[in-house]
């Protein structure tokens, strides 16, 4: 019998992709198993980008360990962002429990990998992807060439590099005809891509040969930064009903101080400017953004502007975090570190009003029939998402009955709570 392979991921979707074309790349030598409890080996994919996320790895990888010594001859591989991050010999040292350390760069030789650890010969046959939802993520670029101050991004996944438009389109295809009815595009910088590829096609040219793909499904962008929402990407979305009204912008602060610290552009009125020309452009548009309290230097006032955009600009959802010192990062080494109470204190005032301006949001869209990408059930209830209502990350909605994964239902909402929508079907 073949050998078995689990998989553990942890982070973003972008590491959700990379798990998803890892355990593509195994088809013909392995199996993918649904749990650990029925592998062989263990794939532990990794974040690392801030110091949360790598003691989260390592409290995963101690307690896969566990799982390793229960019972004889399994292996452990520890893949992504943490051994991108550290040196081979450093973790070794630190987790003797771990049989192989796979970077972000190494990940496409996972199967050659696996095979040599198992001692089997590694098997031709033609990658797949395991889709196990109706959503599934497709990474269209990775790396980046940007330098905010306190991304360590750049240090693990290297410059930024587009993937080829034909093999993304011959992928999304793949994904439609596997029963996939929603495609969430993510790479550590969506809006740039293609710059780097030469044949003069970027993302607006690429979403719509996506959009024009038969079949029934939908296409969700993330990871936008400002300064690529350009007129005509905003022309695209508006412009195909199969992409979402839906963007995600990350702004990180509104202060000019703040942000220039960052190494980032822009300030309060160029990103409210940004915001009023997406929603002048995108009807019904939703959006998401990130920001980062806390930073070196960021004072009382700067806190109070980022809080005045955020009163002004209204985004239906907001990622708040606070500062987290990175070694390696230029920012760890700014002069004026805001204390870590008086972060987490201010991070926690803007979550406060960030999630009365999301929830508020959130309940006018009742009264309006959506059509909603049906996913499974939560609490008796049907559930799914609306275009407005990203994977993970946002609410739900959810409404009486039963409806079958994967297929679209148009749902009249009657209420809200949080953000999450309650709704009934309409026939």
């Amino acid at each position: 019998m073949r050998p078995s392979v689990a998989f553990v991921t942890l982070g973003c979707p972008k590491n959700e992709a990379d798990s998803d074309a890892m355990a593509g790349a195994l088809a013909g030598t392995f199996r993918i198993a649904a749990s650990p409890d029925d592998a062989d080996v263990l794939v532990v994919n990794t974040c690392a980008f801030i110091q949360s996320a790598v003691e989260e790895a390592i409290d995963e990888i101690l307690a896969a360990a566990e799982w390793k010594a229960a019972r004889e001859g399994r292996r452990l591989i520890v893949a992504g962002c943490l051994p991108s991050r550290y040196r081979d010999e450093q973790l070794a040292t630190e987790l003797p429990e771990v049989d192989v350390f796979v970077p972000v760069a190494e990940e496409e030789r996972i199967a050659a990998v696996i095979a040599e650890l198992m001692g089997v010969p590694v098997q031709p046959g033609p990658a797949s992807r395991a889709i196990p939802t109706p959503t599934a993520y497709l990474k269209i670029s990775d790396g980046c060439d940007r330098r905010c101050s306190y991304c360590t991004i750049p240090a693990i996944r290297g410059r930024y590099r587009s993937r080829p438009a034909d093999e993304l389109i011959a992928e999304a295809d793949s994904l439609v005809r596997a029963g996939v009815r929603e495609i969430v595009l993510v790479g550590q910088d969506v809006s740039r891509w293609g710059v780097d590829l030469g044949d003069g096609e970027t993302l607006p040219d690429l979403l719509a040969r996506i959009a024009a793909l038969d079949g029934d499904f939908r296409v969700r962008l993330m990871y936008l930064q400002p300064d690529g929402v350009t007129d005509r990407l905003l022309k695209t979305i508006a412009s195909h009903d199969k992409v979402c009204r839906y963007l995600d912008v990350p702004v990180q602060h509104a202060s000019r101080s703040v942000l220039r610290a960052m190494g980032r552009r822009g300030d309060a009125g160029s990103l409210l400017r940004l915001v009023e020309r997406i929603r002048a452009s995108v009807p019904d548009v939703v959006l998401r953004t990130t920001v980062m309290v806390g930073f070196p230097g960021e004072t009382r006032a700067d806190v109070d502007e980022l809080v005045r955009f955020l009163s002004v600009a209204r985004f239906d959802y907001v990622g708040v975090f606070a500062f987290s010192p990175e070694d390696g990062t230029k920012a760890a080494q700014l002069p004026g570190r805001v204390p870590a109470r008086t972060r987490k204190a201010r991070a926690q005032k803007v979550r406060d009003l960030a999630d009365a301006i999301g929830v508020e949001r959130a309940s006018t869209w009742v009264g309006r029939t959506l059509r909603v990408l049906v996913e499974g059930e939560e609490d008796g209830l049907a559930a799914g998402r609306t275009e407005g209502q990203a994977p993970e990350i946002d609410g739900l909605t959810l409404f009486p009955g039963t409806a079958r994964p994967g297929t679209f239902v148009s749902v009249r909402i009657v209420d809200s709570h949080g953000y999450d929508l309650y709704g009934e079907v309409v026939p």
